[in-house]
């Protein structure tokens, strides 16, 4: 199983790796669909062959600024290796823990850094009754791990660490790296679709008050406000895939590296069914929720990042030979109500 999981690390790093390539690409194209939008809409003013002039003219901004593009997305990434921590602490509301305030988590998490040689992530609490945990961070100096107080409250200590080598699990495969870049780069595009919309709202709400001698070319250029949004959106929405793709692989091979840490796939069970049906943290962003060990509710049911638990689950029993767990009603207990479109 260890030599097995090990490939499937290397090879899930790789293909990782790949996506995020693809992000220069992606933007790039953004800019050569908004600038064949652009070169259409002043190629009509002039009564000349639109989509010909609009394409070649897109493809020479591309071009002319295909440096500025591969810059853009270095500064992008530089601010998320930098401010990061702070960003991701402020969108989940967690707080900083140190061994005087929560010594059996402190000393939980301890002991499997110890047992793989690792450096202490630093540990942060979210005040809320939610089970749910994650981990975040890009090097070795601010990596995190985050669990909520529903958590710590319900589950049992080999359960607890069960969930810690998970998270811990994460950070060693490089997961919780590819996953922060992926998510601040989701959130450039993401800013740019909101600032689109606004400029948007301000022409529809000002349009009325100019001259009618505007109104062609404010109507061209509301045209193209829309346009570029939709184009913004999509892009967006090709990120977000991209981002689906790291993650529900990652969560089955962090389930497999939390039992090969702690040596107990029951205590892995245990923590996911007890987790199940309590884990959807409102208060956070949608974002960090992708990061969780369990996100129950995508959208519509659609866009799922994680694989149901019942399925996490039934791996780790097929995988390690290990019979599920009976917990009785405890873990059909649900203190919050269940999304019907979820899986």
């Amino acid at each position: 199983m260890a030599a097995g999981l090990q490939t499937a690390i290397w090879n899930n790093n790789l293909r990782s790796l790949m996506l995020l390539a693809l992000y220069p690409f992606i933007l790039a194209g953004i800019v050569w669909v908004m600038a064949v939008l652009f070169g259409a809409m002043m190629a009509g003013q002039s009564g000349v062959n639109t989509w010909p002039r609009a394409e070649h003219f897109g493809t020479a901004v591309v071009i002319q600024y295909a440096p500025i593009i591969v810059t853009a997305v270095a500064i992008w990434f530089l601010i998320a290796f930098m401010f990061h921590s702070h960003m991701i602490r402020l969108m989940s509301h967690a707080r900083s823990v140190e061994r005087s305030e929560e010594p059996k988590l402190y000393n939980l998490l301890e002991n499997l850094c110890i047992s793989r040689g690792l450096p202490m992530p630093t540990l942060q609490i979210i005040d809320t009754d939610v089970r749910n945990a994650f981990a975040s961070g890009i090097s070795k100096g601010n990596y995190s791990i985050t669990v909520t107080r529903g958590l710590m409250d319900t589950l049992k200590d080999d359960e607890l660490e069960a969930v810690l080598a998970h998270e811990l699990t994460h950070i060693i495969n490089n997961d919780s790296r590819l996953m922060v870049v992926s998510i601040i780069f989701i959130g450039m595009l993401g800013i740019a679709a909101q600032l689109t919309w606004s400029q948007i709202r301000y022409n529809l709400f000002y349009g009325r008050r100019r001259s009618r001698d505007d109104n062609n070319s404010e109507g061209q250029f509301l045209l193209f406000l829309l346009a570029v949004e939709v184009v913004l959106w999509a892009g967006y929405l090709v990120t977000v895939l991209t981002r689906l793709a790291l993650s529900r692989h990652r969560e089955t091979m962090a389930d497999e590296g939390a039992v090969m840490l702690t040596k107990n796939p029951e205590a892995m069970m245990r923590a996911l069914l007890r987790i199940d049906g309590h884990s959807f943290l409102q208060q956070a962003a949608p974002d960090i929720r992708g990061m969780c060990i369990d996100n129950p509710r995508p959208f519509l049911g659609l866009f799922a990042d994680h694989p149901p638990i019942p399925q996490r689950v039934e791996t780790i029993s097929r995988l390690t030979g290990t019979p599920i767990p009976d917990l009785g009603t405890e873990s059909a207990i649900t203190t919050e109500p269940r999304n019907p479109w979820a899986n």
